[in-house]
């Protein structure tokens, strides 16, 4: 079922030309993207499609600054990133970026309130406390706090990765298949709470995925192949 869209409040993310290229054992060259260039609105969810080794996650990381590209520019909710050092990047991630991964990314030492207030106490924020238990509240694990990673099903894993990206109220949301190791069912619901959450902190939402009905369900949808954008097409009612 495909989302009506937020009310855009401008770009909030736009890529200009963007190219990465790696040497090669042999001195060659490998183009692993090449002249990607599009637009994302403040409130828009876009889906980036293509089949393993098109470029998907490459492409996730230069836009999210965890990465530099050889060619091209990301400027990210006002900040161009190809002028920015490491440092001044994290900064831009910390407050700007939620990241949720297929693969959870939560620090196992830490309980689920700890993995939800680090990135809170990471801007300086003293509610960190206060705002990680709404946040599971709001995910449905309130009850679930003190549980440590491995006492959690893979699902409810996610959903804590989801309450600690949505807390920091990033401007843009980058998830990279984020049910890729759950099951249907669960995948579903995970959906479900992304779009829901989504919506509701009018957050922009940029989706890397392999699932087509996970890009109809989004505003529009990046396709890549080879490392190169096929389309960017607009899904219409």
């Amino acid at each position: 079922m495909k989302r009506d869209m937020q009310q855009a409040s401008g770009t909030v993310l736009r890529v200009s030309g963007l190219g990465k290229r790696v040497a090669l054992a042999d001195g060659g060259a490998l183009d692993i993207l090449q002249e990607i260039s599009f637009e994302v609105a403040g409130g828009e969810t876009v889906a980036i499609v293509g089949a393993s080794g098109s470029g998907k996650s490459t492409l996730l990381g230069l836009l999210a600054g965890l990465d530099v590209p050889t060619a091209g520019s990301v400027e990210l909710a006002g900040h161009d990133l190809s002028v920015l050092d490491e440092d001044a990047r994290a900064r831009v991630r910390g407050e700007r970026i939620g990241f949720v991964f297929q693969s959870f990314q939560l620090l196992p030492a830490l309980t689920a309130l700890e993995n939800v207030m680090m990135p809170l106490e990471l801007v300086g924020r003293r509610d960190a406390a206060q705002l990680a238990r709404h946040w599971l509240e709001r995910v449905g694990l309130d009850a679930r706090g003190r549980h440590y990673p491995r006492q959690l099903s893979g699902g409810e894993q996610q959903r804590v990765a989801l309450a600690r990206a949505f807390a920091v109220q990033p401007a843009i949301l980058f998830a990279d298949e984020p049910t890729g190791n759950l099951d249907v069912q669960t995948g579903r619901q995970i959906i479900e709470l992304i779009f829901a959450l989504n919506r509701e902190s009018g957050t922009t939402l940029l989706l890397v995925t392999h699932d087509e009905a996970l890009a109809n369900a989004c505003h529009r949808s990046i396709r890549l192949r080879g490392g190169r954008m096929l389309e960017a097409a607009a899904l219409q009612d």
